[in-house]
C-alpha cells in the first residue's frame, strides 16, 4: 500500500502516535526506518523521531515495503478492543444459539473471561447486561410466534421460558400487554392520545398503561390518527385532552427543546435489536450526530448498517428515541420517518442550544 504524501493527514497521524491513541488502531500503521518495525498507534513502545517514521494505511502496505510487526503490540493482529469486541459477539451467538436460559458464570466461561469483567465488557459494548439481552432475545422470539399465529403456550416454550409464572411475569412487561393481546393484535387495549401543534408541526402522543407508546410528527391531525391506528390496528383509542394534559405539555416541552434526559415513563416496543439500536440512539448528546456504520459498530454487529437504519425507520417515538441524530458516513442526511426537512431542523435547534 503506498504511504500518503498528504503533510496535514501524516500531522495528525503523528499526533496520534505522540499521545498512543488507541481510537486510531485500525485505521493506519506507523513504521520505524530504524529499526524496520511497524506498531499500531497505541504501542506503548518508546516513540521514534518523527523524521525516521513512515505511514501506512494498513499493515499488508508496511510488510510489502520490508518492515516486520511489532511484537510487542502486534499491529497484524485485531486491536485489543476490537478482540475484546469479538468475545462479545461470540457470546451473543452463543446465547442466540440456546435453547435454554445461560448464568452469568457459564457465558463467561465459554468465552474465557472471569464473570465481572465479562459483564462490564457486555454492557460497555451492547449497550445491555447479558440477563437484560436474554430477556429481549426471548420477547423477540415470543413476538415472532406470536405473529405466526401460535399458541401461547407453544410460543412461550419455544421462546425459551422456564415456568408460567416467569412467563407471564416478564412477557406482559416486554410485550406492553399479555401475551393473547399481543396476539390478537392489541385488541382491547386502551391507548389514550392528544393531538397537537408545536414549532415542529402537527404531533401525537399516546400512551398506554405503562407509559408514553408513540410520539408522532406529521402535517394533518388525520394524518397523525391514521398511523396511530396502523401501529396498534386493535386497540381501543381513546382521544384524551384532559386525562393526561400535564404529560403531554413535557412532551412538547422537550420536542421543541430536546435534552439529555426525558423524565417520563416509556412504554418501548421493539424487537431485541431494534430496542439495542434505540439504547445506543438515546446515547448520543443533543447537538452532536452519529453515522449508521458507527451505531452498527458500536452494537457489536458493523455489517448490520441496513439494519440499523431499519430500526431507526421503525422509531414510534420522535426525539426522545433521537434517530434524527444518525446520518450518512459523509455528514448528510438521510431519510427521516417523520421528513428530511424537520431532521434538519432539529438539528438546527439542538445545535442552537450548544451555543447559548
Amino acid at each position: 500500500m503506498k504511504k500518503t504524501n498528504d503533510i496535514t493527514a501524516d500531522d495528525s497521524r503523528w499526533l496520534a502516535v505522540e499521545t498512543r491513541d488507541s481510537r486510531a488502531d485500525g485505521e493506519f500503521v506507523f513504521a520505524v526506518k530504524t529499526t524496520g518495525i511497524f506498531c499500531r498507534p497505541s504501542c506503548t513502545a518508546r516513540h521514534p523521531l518523527r523524521k525516521n517514521v513512515l505511514f501506512f494505511a494498513d499493515p499488508h502496505g508496511a510488510k510489502e515495503a520490508g518492515f516486520r510487526p511489532c511484537k510487542r503490540c502486534q499491529p497484524d493482529k485485531l486491536a485489543p478492543e476490537q478482540q475484546r469486541a469479538e468475545r462479545i459477539i461470540q457470546a451473543c451467538r452463543i446465547i442466540e444459539s440456546s435453547p435454554d436460559p445461560l448464568t452469568l458464570e457459564a457465558l463467561a466461561a465459554r468465552v474465557a473471561m472471569s464473570p465481572f469483567h465479562f459483564h462490564r465488557l457486555f454492557k460497555s459494548v451492547i449497550g445491555l447486561t447479558p440477563n437484560a439481552w436474554q430477556k429481549a432475545l426471548r420477547t423477540q422470539k415470543l413476538r415472532d410466534q406470536l405473529a405466526q399465529g401460535e399458541s401461547v403456550t407453544r410460543a412461550a416454550y419455544d421462546a425459551g421460558y422456564q415456568s408460567g409464572s416467569q412467563f407471564y411475569h416478564q412477557a406482559d412487561a416486554a410485550l406492553g400487554m399479555t401475551a393473547r393481546q399481543y396476539r390478537q393484535g392489541g385488541e382491547r387495549v386502551a391507548i389514550r392520545f392528544v393531538v397537537g401543534a408545536c414549532q415542529l408541526g402537527e404531533f401525537l402522543v399516546a400512551q398506554s398503561e405503562r407509559g408514553i407508546c408513540a410520539i408522532l410528527l406529521g402535517n394533518t391531525a388525520e394524518a397523525l390518527i391514521a398511523e396511530l391506528e396502523t401501529l396498534f390496528p386493535k386497540a381501543k383509542l381513546i382521544s384524551d385532552d384532559d386525562g393526561f394534559a400535564g404529560r403531554v405539555a413535557q412532551v412538547v416541552s422537550f420536542l421543541e427543546r430536546p435534552s439529555g434526559h426525558f423524565d417520563l415513563p416509556l412504554d418501548i416496543q421493539g424487537t431485541a435489536f431494534q430496542q439495542q439500536v434505540w439504547q445506543a440512539l438515546r446515547a448520543i448528546p443533543p447537538g452532536e450526530t452519529v453515522s449508521y456504520q458507527k451505531i452498527a459498530e458500536r452494537i457489536g454487529k458493523p455489517g448490520a448498517v441496513r439494519a440499523v437504519a431499519g430500526a431507526c425507520a421503525a422509531n414510534r417515538l420522535a426525539v426522545v428515541i433521537p434517530c434524527h441524530r444518525v446520518v450518512r458516513n459523509d455528514g448528510t442526511l438521510s431519510g427521516y420517518r417523520w421528513g428530511v426537512e424537520r431532521k434538519q431542523q432539529l438539528l438546527n435547534i439542538e445545535a442552537g442550544q450548544r451555543k447559548e
